[in-house]
């Protein structure tokens, strides 16, 4: 795989050339760059099938560089020092990315993952995870998402690509095994190859909360909580939703007593 390393710390591009060398050797480092003007002549000549980017740089970030270019045909594998929502994006939308300082079993497993990936696999950055992208990283400002700053929507990843859906829309997410079925207010259903723990951290950043074992809910569309031989919750679509008995206590917190 013909691969370029972009970026502004030479020490950083350093000790990922020799990381690869040492154990990544189908990997063959085609161009190495600390800024990101030369980086873009060189994406655009020098056709690389793998890319290793940082995000924060002088200039034109990692995500700015990607939007230079338009169309990405290579592989994109983002190396950041950056928070716990910038990983939690990455993942939730099976995004590859190192963490600084980049350890050797991550980088094989990445590497070996960009092997079997093909060009429309969702290792590529197409056009709609640069939405996403764009949504977490507005270009205006320095790379750093607060939960504040979160976006409305979130990308929920399936075979295809991305769906982009409000996550006011959003009543409950169910657990069904090793899968969770998003429920949307008008009744559309997304089904996801990730468990409902994958996705509780990244929901509960974005006023949902878990009130079951296989179920987090909307806080912003519960109606009623009855209580009885088995507590639960009325939404605003009349759904009833189950509530733990190890759930209930945290749930009530959220709310005021009157």
């Amino acid at each position: 795989m013909k691969a370029l390393i972009i970026d502004d710390e030479p020490d950083n591009v350093q000790l990922l050339v020799l990381q690869l060398a040492r154990h990544c050797p189908q990997v063959e480092i085609i161009g190495q760059f600390t800024d990101s003007p030369s980086a873009l002549i060189a994406l655009r000549t020098l056709r690389p099938s793998l890319v290793f980017l940082d995000i924060e740089m002088p200039m034109l970030n990692g995500f700015q560089l990607l939007e230079q270019l338009g169309e990405v045909s290579f592989q994109v594998v983002f190396v950041t020092a950056y928070n716990q929502y910038a990983v939690r994006a990455f993942r939730f939308s099976a995004l590859d990315y190192l963490l600084k300082p980049v350890d050797t079993i991550d980088l094989v497993n990445t590497v070996r993952r960009a092997e079997q990936a093909s060009l429309t696999a969702s290792g590529v950055v197409g056009a709609a995870q640069l939405d996403l992208l764009r949504s977490w990283y507005p270009t205006t400002q320095s790379v750093s998402t607060s939960p504040a700053t979160l976006p409305t929507k979130i990308a929920l990843p399936h075979a295809n690509g991305l769906t982009f859906v409000e996550t006011s829309q959003i009543l409950y997410a169910e657990s069904d095994s090793n899968y969770t079925n998003f429920v949307l207010e008008t009744g559309e259903k997304y089904l996801i190859s990730k468990t409902l723990g994958d996705v509780q951290e990244m929901l509960e950043t974005r006023n949902f909360l878990r009130v079951h074992r296989q179920y987090i809910v909307n806080l912003d569309h519960i109606k009623r909580l009855v209580k009885g031989e088995g507590t639960y919750l009325v939404l605003t679509t009349g759904a009833n939703i189950p509530v733990s008995r190890q759930h209930k206590d945290r749930l009530l917190e959220r709310f005021g007593w009157v």
